[in-house]
């Protein structure tokens, strides 16, 4: 995994792709909330699984280009087969998912903890 990103920037780059993780994930939760108090009865639930779930992996910055590609995949979907005035979001979302695949997940994710640069040091005494 840490072959796919050259850096896990941390500072204000970092803190800009957590707050770019955060709005790529949120519409996603907040259409979940939105199923589960069926304000939205014709959706369908496994659509609503798999976007909370892609949601949830993008917000936490865990496995970042899978649910990146995923969140491409879906909101292009979504946007094809949804009515005319959502096709902005779904294509801003999808734009959004494809800039957090390009960029990797940054510092302040379950990625830079797992996969993320490790120090080694070499002790003299041995």
């Amino acid at each position: 995994m840490q072959r796919l990103f050259t850096t896990f920037p941390n500072s204000w780059p970092g803190a800009g792709l957590l707050l770019l993780r955060i709005a790529a994930a949120a519409p996603s939760l907040f259409d979940c909330v939105s199923f589960i108090c069926n304000a939205a009865p014709g959706s369908n639930p496994l659509l609503q699984l798999a976007s909370v779930a892609i949601g949830g992996f993008i917000m936490a910055g865990f496995f970042t280009p899978l649910a990146a590609v995923s969140k491409v995949l879906l909101e292009t979907w979504l946007g094809l087969h949804d009515a005319v005035p959502s096709r902005g979001e779904h294509a801003l979302l999808a734009l959004m998912g494809a800039v957090l695949l390009m960029t990797g997940p940054g510092a302040w994710s379950i990625d830079a903890r797992l996969f993320g640069r490790k120090r080694i040091d070499m002790d003299a005494n041995v």
